[in-house]
């Protein structure tokens, strides 16, 4: 039975957690397996809508089991703040499973998130300030505090002491910071350690028994391709692989256990944060968009920005992932355009003046930053799409586009997302054979 990777195919908040909710009501499983509560992905049902940050959008199905990886980084505060959300709405969230091995955001790492962007000033990431980036630097630096490191408390001290030691000079001599302090911290992780410990599982060992007894899971990434730490737009980008090879290192499942990787992609485009985006549209067509597609960050609030369909991100995002499937949202928002641009390459003038044509996603970062779109223009169409269950129903212009983009991003679209409801969706090819 497959394990299915389900990715964003573009800067983010491209409406994963609608189509993780659509599969997840077909699977068994649905196992996060990067980023901490940065993330964000709002599920509508009926008339109801749901947040989540940290928690896996299957949470929100009764037969699903809903996974935190090893390769998330959890707040347990924020982890409980969900959970308690969830459950006074009357979700239950009692079969969550959490990775003994992920590691653990502690309130250091979100003091060290927030001095640290404040101090680089015009340099600034624009992280979320929630202790993700410092946290993933302790794992790599082997100074970090796994989740079944909490039930220890005299062993939790010791960590906690050895990943202050640096921390903490840091805080006063360069930040002007107080320490912080260790036993303070540690008896505070202690008892999130003793709400927490229920939920704790080998999820590794989970995951691979569900997939060896025929049973489907569904591997879901937060933030995206172009965030990613190593193929995304660096230094622009989230602490953690958000591309489908993600999913492996993220869950402790083989690679040979995937049998379809599925990209999310917005009829046109949006990202949030610092770094370069070559079809920003910084006027009224920008803000038509953001209002009409309500874009603004489900963990921040922040606007996003927005800008046309980017085909040549969406190939690239289609080969790094290996993308087997597209699912197409907010094709609706683009209703009553006269006309749509869209993205067909780039054009950078180089240092001797002379225009170079990109029809691939550039590796020098240099050369993105500099990108300018090359805009193919489609017709547009004016009827309400909202309703329309069948790709043939669609008008005819709304058909071009999405084929055109089909054709643009090499790769099949197989559901397209007409608004905001949960049935709001047109499925074109099966997502789980």
């Amino acid at each position: 039975m497959p394990g299915i990777v389900l990715i964003g195919a573009q800067w983010g908040d491209e409406g994963k957690g609608k189509a993780t909710d659509l599969i997840g009501s077909k699977v068994d499983f649905v196992a996060r397996f990067n980023g901490g509560n940065n993330a964000g992905h709002t599920v509508v049902v009926g008339d109801k809508s749901y947040a989540l940050h940290l928690l896996p959008s299957g949470v929100i199905s009764p037969n699903v089991t809903p996974v935190i990886g090893n390769g998330v980084v959890v707040d347990p505060e924020v982890l409980f703040e969900e959970i308690d959300a969830l459950q006074s709405r009357g979700v239950d969230c009692s079969r969550l499973l959490v990775s003994e091995e992920a590691h653990v955001i502690t309130p250091y790492h979100r003091v060290i998130d927030k001095v640290t962007e404040r101090f680089l000033g015009k340099h600034k990431i624009g992280t979320t300030g929630r202790g993700i980036g410092p946290t993933y630097a302790d794992k790599i630096n082997r100074v970090g505090i796994r989740v079944h490191d909490l039930f220890n408390a005299e062993h939790l001290r010791d960590k906690v002491e050895s990943s202050l030691h640096q921390k903490n000079q840091m805080l006063i001599k360069l930040y002007n910071q107080h320490p912080i302090d260790i036993d303070e911290v540690t008896a505070q992780l202690v008892e999130l350690g003793k709400r927490l410990k229920p939920y704790v599982a080998d999820t590794s060992l989970v995951l691979n028994n569900a997939l060896d007894e025929g049973k489907t899971v569904l591997f879901e990434g937060g933030q995206a391709t172009m965030l990613d730490v190593d193929h995304g737009t660096y230094p622009f980008v989230t602490s953690s692989n958000p591309t489908a090879g993600g999913a492996c290192t993220g869950t402790g499942v083989g690679p040979t256990r995937i049998t379809r990787v599925i990209g999310v992609a917005k009829a046109y485009i949006t990202r949030v944060g610092e770094g370069p985006f070559p079809t920003e549209l910084l006027d009224e067509q920008g803000d038509w968009l953001r209002e009409h597609g309500h874009e603004y960050g489900v963990t921040t609030g922040r606007p996003r920005r927005c800008g046309w369909f980017d085909s040549v991100v969406t190939r690239y995002a289609s080969r790094v992932n290996g993308l087997t499937d597209i699912v197409l949202t907010k094709l609706d928002v683009l209703t009553g355009l006269k006309d749509i641009p869209v993205c067909v390459a780039y054009d950078v003038t180089l240092a001797d003046g002379t225009v170079k044509r990109l029809n691939e996603m550039p590796v020098d970062q240099s050369l993105f930053a500099a990108a300018k779109p090359v805009y193919e223009m489609l017709p547009g169409w004016s009827e309400d799409i909202s309703q329309i269950h069948k790709f043939e129903d669609l008008p005819e212009n709304t058909q071009s586009y999405v084929k055109r983009l089909e054709d643009l991003s090499h790769c099949r679209i197989s559901a397209i997302g007409t608004g905001p409801q949960r049935d709001h969706i047109i499925s074109v090819h099966s997502l789980i054979d």
